[in-house]
Parts: structure tokens; C-alpha cells; sequence
């Protein structure tokens, strides 16, 4: 059997109370993103530049700075 076949726990877990706060703020984030389009006209677009702004903070923020962006290389 190979070194890496045993599974090794994962360093730098949340605990469950901030993995649901920062759940919630991601949610947040998409869901306003959502929101933000109601409010969209062909007069206004600046609906639309929130919502893909907040859409792409709801994605860019826990994959990279909450994330582990850098585990490529681990072994």
C-alpha cells in the first residue's frame, strides 16, 4: 500500500461556525448579484456592472483568498 493512499486530514479546516458564515456571505453576494437585475433597464446599465462585479466577488473570494489556491504543488 502507498504513502498516499492513506488519507491524511487536511490542515487549515474551519471550524462549522465560520464555514457557515462565510457561506452565508457568499450566498450574499450571489444573491444580490440576482437581485441587481431587476433594476435592469436598456436606459440603465448599471444594474448589470453590479451584478457581474458582485457575481464575480462571490466566486473570486472564497476561491482564492478564503481558498487554498497554492495546494498544486503539494504532494
Amino acid at each position: 500500500m502507498s504513502k498516499n493512499a492513506v488519507s491524511a486530514p487536511i490542515e487549515k479546516e474551519n471550524n462549522l461556525g465560520l464555514t457557515i458564515v462565510l457561506f452565508l456571505f457568499s450566498m450574499a453576494l450571489f444573491l444580490g448579484a440576482i437581485y441587481s437585475l431587476a433594476f435592469l433597464t436598456l436606459d440603465n446599465p448599471w444594474p448589470m456592472a453590479v451584478c457581474l462585479g458582485l457575481f464575480a466577488l462571490a466566486f473570486w473570494i472564497p476561491q482564492t483568498i478564503l481558498g487554498r489556491s497554492d495546494s498544486a504543488g503539494e504532494s
